[in-house]
């Protein structure tokens, strides 16, 4: 028996987001600024969306493109305030200019967030050596509430990242120290990347510009949204 897999798709605004659960997903990531690769969105839109569907929300904390903290102090002021309007799932992650886990930004936000479940985002491809992140991540004070690695096990996208991928899952499923949090393969990720990885066992996916037929400029279609629905729902071949 195969077990549902989650489809978690980028949201900007109210219209995506009932665009997005129409078609399927289970949960939202909110951002703003794609441009700058999906940035911390303002309280009021977090409300907007939140008074328009009714799945999980993972509310993204990045002031700027790149994996630097940047003012972490700014971050931590934006954070509350979305706990104060009702957020409950986080999206962050920074690395310090050497490619490691920058583990005091991690905690002070995660001070501030206090247990909430949160996603460690794509900075995990572009660190110096990921399996050492998520094994200094695993035993840090920051570690807290930890349950998902947003990857696309390389910085060039889920082409180059699948033997990665696979490989994770294989650690994931064997109980690895460091590799308990679930994998959501994300970044370039196409359907005909879909039968591999579910056949390895993965079964958590997001998608952004996969759900937007018309581009970043347009909103998510249902129709898209709900073609992957389709494809995840499908019976997964065993692995020979």
């Amino acid at each position: 028996m195969n077990q549902r897999a989650l489809l978690e798709v980028i949201a900007l605004g109210p219209e995506d987001a009932v665009a997005a659960q129409a078609g399927g997903a289970d949960r939202l990531e909110l951002v703003a600024d794609m441009a700058a690769d999906g940035l911390t969105p303002p309280r009021a839109t977090f409300a907007a969306i939140r008074a328009a569907v009714d799945i999980p929300l993972r509310v993204m904390l990045r002031a700027a493109d790149g994996f630097a903290a940047g003012d972490v102090g700014a971050l931590c002021a934006q954070a509350r305030a979305l706990r104060a309007e009702g957020a409950e799932e986080f999206v962050l992650g920074f690395l310090t200019p050497q490619g490691r886990p920058d583990l005091a930004a991690v905690k002070a936000l995660t001070e501030v967030i206090d247990g909430c479940r949160w996603t460690f985002h794509r900075a995990v491809d572009r660190a110096a050596d990921r399996d050492a992140l998520r094994r200094e991540l695993a035993g840090s004070a920051g570690a807290a509430g930890l349950d998902t690695y947003l990857t696309a096990g390389s910085a060039d996208g889920v082409d180059a990242g699948l033997a990665t991928l696979v490989a994770e899952q294989a650690r994931t499923a064997a109980g690895e120290p460091g590799y308990a949090p679930r994998i959501l393969v994300g970044g370039g990720l196409r359907l005909d990347h879909l039968p591999e990885l579910r056949a390895a066992g993965l079964d958590a996916f997001h998608i952004g510009g996969a759900a937007r037929p018309g581009g970043w400029s347009a909103p998510v279609a249902a129709a898209a949204v709900r073609e992957w629905r389709a494809a995840l729902d499908a019976p997964v071949a065993s692995r020979v």
